[in-house]
């Protein structure tokens, strides 16, 4: 797929997400019915309308609709590329843009919009984060980052990144726990790899791996997970 039809998917994603369906039953719908598209296409479409997502309130600023056309035009727009090189209407990509699409957007968008920090929250945000409020408001437009335990029964934590890394995923130890390792590259490898399929890592926040080393933990005790999720501060108490 060339990178306008990937748009083209991504908008017809976005308008049917608006609607109320839910994004990633989309997505998987969208693999199964579209057999051409290969794994790089979609996941550069999954990275377009997720982009779309965090950013929701900027994009349609800068796209002039918070429709998925216009969602699309704010990214490119905000990507520093040209929306007319993409939407040019020929074969499988969108129509071209409109006299109004083709309208310059504001240079200097409200501070709210810009950091796609929704109204309701902007003032409770601003008093609880202080002068961090725009560093953690950008920090989450941004895709998060994906973090490993190394699993100290089976392995090392450097004999998983090494394990890792015979199958191209690059990775890096991260200071907040003994066994996070933070993935820096082929993250969308790692549940394919032989090292996630012998059991020598696990998806984990560091942050979450932080916490349970610090848990004083009694011997013999048992401990209530009062908030578990998916159990995996458990798991690593257990």
């Amino acid at each position: 797929m060339t990178p306008a039809a990937r748009i083209a998917a991504a908008i017809g994603l976005l308008d049917a997400w608006l609607a109320g369906a839910p994004v990633e039953r989309l997505l998987t719908t969208w693999g199964r019915q579209n057999r051409y598209a290969g794994a790089k296409d979609r996941a550069a479409i999954r990275d377009l309308v997720f982009d779309a997502l965090r950013c929701r309130r900027s994009f349609a600023a800068l796209g002039g609709s918070a429709t998925g056309r216009g969602l699309m035009l704010g990214l490119l727009r905000a990507d520093g590329i040209a929306p007319g090189t993409i939407f040019t209407g020929e074969g499988h990509v969108p129509p071209p843009l409109t006299a109004a699409e083709q309208a310059v957007p504001p240079a200097d968008l409200p501070e709210e919009i810009a950091c796609d920090c929704p109204d309701a929250l902007a003032a409770v945000l601003r008093d609880s984060l202080g002068a961090d409020f725009l560093p953690v408001m950008q920090a989450l437009r941004q895709r998060a980052p994906v973090f490993l335990r190394a699993n100290l029964r089976r392995t090392t934590r450097d004999k998983a990144a090494a394990a890792l890394a015979s199958e191209g995923i690059e990775t890096r130890p991260h200071p907040l726990s003994p066994t996070a390792l933070e993935v820096t590259a082929n993250a969308r490898r790692v549940q394919q790899s032989r090292a996630w399929r012998e059991g020598l890592v696990e998806l984990q926040d560091a942050a979450s791996q932080a916490v349970a080393d610090l848990m004083p933990l009694p011997e013999g005790g048992r401990v209530l997970d009062f908030c578990a999720g998916g159990g995996g501060k458990t798991l690593a108490l257990a």
